[in-house]
């Protein structure tokens, strides 16, 4: 039986994890705090009175921006305050929901990206908005198994975290995930329906403890197994929790 090895939400795009061990899912949203905020280009247009889905370039992120993997950040959804470490030092921090603490984090990433980026970046949220790389509000899943059938092909380790998902699970077959598109599963006691196939962009290049480009996964899928795909996008339909260690049970098993 598939089980839930790890849990994830990632509070800033492109920037990393926060690890969980147990979460409360409602129908139709994510994980509470994923991806609450995000750094945008200073040119995109965001209305947080009316936030709608943008397209991932329109933000800082790994597939653009590699040397934001090697930044550890930590945010206190009590405090409203983010840290910023980098080889274990502090290099900055600032409560987002303040214009001083929001500004203050945006220069911090101006100067550290540097020529990188065009402008000073600027730090957007919206009440009950999550900044997806697909327009719902969604969890994404991986098989531990089939990260190992890809190590095979490319000969080396990858770390699971390259792919940036909610939800990490082990215990079935590589590529079970494949058959399950449209169909519905119980992660814990929440139910939920798979959307679609994760397809993967230049952003799993990126070594997640290095920040360096050293594999080429979006090249390797498609020449492998004739496409990019890589893990699963599901949707919350019925309420419940999850943990680690939970079940992931397939439809035909309830």
């Amino acid at each position: 039986m598939p089980t839930i090895t790890h849990l994830y939400r990632y509070p800033v795009k492109g920037l990393n994890p926060e690890v969980l061990q147990h979460v409360s899912l409602q129908a139709g949203k994510t994980i509470a705090l994923d991806r609450r905020f995000a750094l945008a280009h200073r040119t995109t247009e965001f209305n947080p009175q009316a936030p709608q889905h943008l397209h991932k370039t329109r933000f800082l992120m790994l597939m653009k921006n590699e040397r934001l993997a090697a930044l550890n950040t930590v945010y206190d959804d009590n405090t409203g305050i983010l840290q910023i470490f980098k080889d274990n030092n502090l290099f900055a921090n600032g409560n987002l929901q303040t214009t001083q603490g929001r500004q203050t984090i945006e220069n911090f990433f101006a100067d550290y990206l540097g020529d990188e980026i065009r402008d000073t970046p600027k730090l957007v949220q919206a009440p009950g908005h999550t900044f997806s790389d697909v327009n719902a509000e969604v969890l994404s899943c991986i098989n531990l198994a089939t990260v190992r059938d890809l190590e095979k092909v490319l000969s080396t380790t990858v770390h699971p975290l390259r792919f940036r998902a909610n939800v990490y699970f082990d215990d079935v077959q590589p590529w079970a995930e494949s058959d399950w598109v449209g169909k519905k599963l119980m992660l814990g006691t929440a139910k939920v329906r798979v959307l679609k196939f994760i397809e993967r962009c230049a952003a799993t290049n990126v070594n997640p403890h290095t920040a360096e480009r050293d594999l080429k996964i979006p090249q390797t899928l498609l020449k492998t197994y004739g496409h990019r795909h890589l893990g699963i996008y599901v949707q919350v339909i019925e309420n419940g929790e999850v943990a680690v260690n939970d079940e992931l049970i397939e439809e035909s098993n309830f």
